[in-house]
């Protein structure tokens, strides 16, 4: 299966989810569900998933590095610094975090089986790839940062 790795962007790949939780939310109405504030709380996860994003592009601008992942042969220095301390991947919680959002927002309880779907697939064929090359690219001190820090959260 090294043939899907890095192959399918982050945002396709959040794109495909999103419109699949949509789709199990129309074919299955039996399983939606009501919960009072769900919208509030739909954006209030969109907003800081959105935040996570941002901050994680912005400490890889500050570090003159790339962001895109389709383009790690680029990457010019490890980013460990702002929300780099918490998580290796915060683009990916952000994105995560938009899926839960909009996962509330559909009110379904299959959207919320999606999420894990999700979550492998970004860990096995863009994540451990990517994790491969920096340690390739920048040895001991990428083990250490492995050691700190968590790869979600």
């Amino acid at each position: 299966m090294k043939s899907l790795e890095l192959k399918v962007p982050p945002v396709a790949q959040v794109i495909i989810t999103a419109a699949a939780m949509y789709g199990v939310s129309k074919i299955v109405p039996a399983l939606k569900f009501s919960l009072n504030g769900s919208t509030a709380l739909a954006i209030g996860l969109g907003v800081i998933g959105l935040g996570s994003g941002i901050m994680g592009v912005a400490q890889f601008k500050k570090a003159q590095t790339t962001p895109n992942p389709q383009a790690l042969e680029k990457v010019s220095s490890l980013v460990t610094e702002g929300i780099y301390r918490y998580s290796r991947n915060p683009m990916y919680v952000g994105l995560v975090l938009i899926l839960l959002g909009w996962a509330l927002y559909l009110s379904h309880f299959l959207a919320f089986v999606l999420l894990p779907v999700f979550i492998l697939y970004m860990t096995r064929f863009q994540i451990e790839p990517e994790e491969r090359m920096m340690e390739q690219k920048f040895g001991k001190a990428y083990q250490s940062y492995l050691s700190r820090v968590r790869r979600w959260i």
